[in-house]
């Protein structure tokens, strides 16, 4: 009967060079996204400003088109007053006593008094409307401005987006590959500290017996354990995840270095 084939269990060395592969892919993918710089951030801010530049654009000509329908109210209403007067001046002149005429008098003045006020306010009106298109020309000259300066970085970010879309394509469906083959506690540990570091940097090398990371030194026994990959270790200082840099070399130099420790001890 032959024998039935066993699944490779995977090692704690086989994860760490998993977590290394990835963390390098996903280092591709931070560089071209860094040649990009603060374009994408500069490209939001302006949009928002010339979103919000427009809005308040809007709302200046909806309160000057109100101010100039109060004014076209005013000018009717004077018209009315106007005719009203011409309405009770002719009904003076078939008046059958003084109280009718006093009274039609009284009439025409609370009229002319109305067309005093509305010639006032209109004049208030158009003080503030010439105020607001002041407001208005400053705000469409600044989003002219804006507008300018947002088709511009636009126009810069895409031609970087264009000549780097390719690499970064493939790198994603690279780093994409590479995390199904790692366990997923790993890989939220590892986005975490990838998210927490401002370099994106989970997983680091060590060199010259420092961290990688944050190049603090590391104590030579936990420089072996991290060469011969036996257990995930990670830097007490910054947490991050340690591989060595040459596992040949590392290991001479820690065991170098462990029996200078022991003689002078």
């Amino acid at each position: 009967m032959a024998a039935t084939a066993t699944k490779k269990e995977t090692t704690v060395a086989d994860k760490l060079d998993a977590l290394f592969n990835l963390q390098k892919i996903d280092s591709e993918i931070d560089r071209i996204r860094t040649i990009r710089g603060e374009l994408p951030l500069e490209v939001l801010d302006l949009e928002d400003e010339v979103s919000g530049l427009t809005t308040r654009i809007g709302k200046i000509n909806d309160e000057i088109k109100e101010l100039e329908t109060e004014i076209n109210d005013r000018k009717v209403a004077s018209k009315d007053s106007e005719t009203a007067i011409a309405k009770y001046k002719e009904q003076q002149n078939n008046v059958r006593n003084n109280r009718e005429f006093e009274s039609l008098a009284k009439e025409i003045e609370f009229q002319e008094l109305e067309i005093k006020l509305h010639e006032k306010k209109s004049k208030e009106v158009k003080f503030k409307i010439d105020s607001k298109q002041e407001v208005l020309n400053e705000a469409v000259e600044k989003l002219t401005s804006k507008q300018a300066d947002l088709d511009s970085k636009k126009s810069e970010l895409d031609a970087i987006i264009k000549e780097t879309q390719k690499e970064e394509e493939q790198f994603q469906k690279e780093s994409d590959a590479a995390k199904k083959n790692i366990e997923p506690r790993l890989i939220s540990a590892y986005e975490r500290l990838r998210d927490n570091a401002k370099n994106g940097l989970g997983v680091v090398q060590v060199m010259r017996g420092s961290c990688g990371g944050c190049f603090n030194k590391i104590p030579p026994q936990r420089q072996l354990d991290i060469v011969t990959k036996k257990k995930i270790i990670v830097c007490e200082h910054c947490g991050r995840i340690l591989v060595p840099f040459d596992g040949i070399e590392e290991v001479k130099e820690v065991k170098t270095g462990r029996r200078k420790a022991s003689a002078r001890s």
